[in-house]
């Protein structure tokens, strides 16, 4: 199925969008000609790609205790953080660390920038924990902070890209920005009050930038391919494009599990149902039993892979395994599910529906309906759930 439900349930706002990235930039001359700090840090991100949080802070350390008035080493501490929270994203526990750290980062920026206002380096780093302190204030609903933080960063950014113009890392930022700027609007429409504050994006521009980016930035080419990836998955719908970058990322950093999802809903999208049933099978046994799971596969992750489970054992007529799934894809949603249903709550609930209306078992079937009906509509649910009572669903 063709769902929002098997993307990120984080919103966006455009204005949290600028300049959040995982940022990995080239700046002045201290990171061309030192080699330590270039190993340490290319070392440390992929560590970070590879969700191996806690040598990607040893890695970091090290430019810190090197460099202790530079703003990378913190940065990229943060940035650590930052993909723990991806790994439970309705966790709030490290909200207040993540944005001290930032705080941390934007001090040090700027006093180098009253030495020195057209400090890339500086520049670099102070705009990108506006974006991803602003990032996450849309995470949370926070959406007037979330613009704010782009109001501060965008400035920063546009300062850096004309000091730097050549610079395929600062190009990722910009490519962000054009990209989102157009998007976002016309897909939450409320945040278009807040872009009379803010210049014209082009999404065309966009995405030829962060195709640049992806193909030259020395520190940022991932995080480029990743948006890439998103953008084509979540706004353009180009799901042969979205297959082939997630494919290529997660070859490259195996053990990420949010680049491994997106092969799967790729796949589903593209109606490849043995190779999604493959890719989710795999996620599922990576999830194993609860502490032995691998970083970020997680309940969040089980859930959405017993989901498609589902769905494919459903369309292969196995409706034993399919309503198996599926009853356990709800189990698994009640204890995710602490604001209200998600979509895989509600689907899923959908789907037994339609499982017992192929038993021949209308009266759980209606069951099922009515229990729909009692939830947060999602998508069509509520009318598909409608239809349904009125006549049994039949395949």
């Amino acid at each position: 199925m063709k769902s929002k439900i098997s993307s990120s349930n984080v919103k966006y706002s455009v204005a949290a969008l600028i300049l959040v990235y995982l940022v990995h930039h080239e700046s002045t001359a201290q990171w061309l000609t030192d080699p330590n700090f270039d190993l340490h840090t290319k070392q440390g991100i992929d560590l970070v790609y590879n969700l191996k949080f806690e040598r990607a802070e040893q890695e970091f350390q090290h430019l810190v205790a090197a460099y202790p008035q530079h703003p990378a080493g913190y940065f990229f501490i943060a940035m650590v953080d930052w993909w723990r929270i991806l790994m439970d994203i309705d966790n709030e526990s490290l909200d207040d660390r993540f944005i001290a750290k930032l705080d941390v980062v934007i001090d040090k920026c700027d006093s180098i920038l009253d030495v020195n206002p057209d400090d890339v380096t500086a520049l670099f780093f102070k705009g990108g924990s506006f974006g991803f302190r602003g990032r996450l204030r849309a995470n949370r609903g926070s959406w007037v902070k979330a613009a704010n933080d782009g109001r501060l960063a965008l400035p920063i950014v546009q300062r850096a890209y004309k000091i730097a113009p050549g610079n395929f890392d600062i190009l990722l930022g910009i490519g962000i920005y054009n990209y989102y700027a157009e998007a976002i609007p016309e897909q939450y429409p409320i945040v278009k009050p807040l872009m009379v504050f803010f210049p014209t994006g082009d999404k065309k521009k966009g995405v030829e930038q962060l195709a640049l980016a992806a193909a030259n930035a020395k520190y940022a080419a991932t995080e480029a391919g990743y948006f890439l990836l998103q953008l084509n998955y979540t706004h353009e719908k180009q799901f042969d494009k979205a297959l082939e970058i997630s494919q290529k990322l997660f070859t490259r950093f195996p053990n990420n599990v949010v680049f491994h999802r997106y092969v799967g809903r790729c796949l589903v999208s593209l109606g490849q149902w043995e190779k999604a049933r493959a890719t989710f099978d795999n996620i599922l046994s990576r999830c194993g039993n609860p502490g032995l799971a691998m970083v970020g596969y997680s309940e969040s992750a089980k859930r959405e892979a017993l989901y498609y489970l589902g769905v494919y054992a459903m369309n292969a007529g196995k409706y034993n395994e399919a309503l198996q799934d599926f009853y356990r894809c709800d189990e698994v949603s009640r204890e995710l599910d602490k604001n209200g249903e998600s979509g895989f709550m509600v689907m899923a609930n959908l789907r037994i529906g339609f499982m017992y209306d192929l038993r021949s078992n209308r009266s759980l079937a209606v069951q099922q309906y009515r229990k729909v009906l009692a939830m947060k509509k999602f998508e069509n649910s509520h009318d598909q759930a409608d239809q349904y009572l009125k006549s049994r669903y039949v395949k």
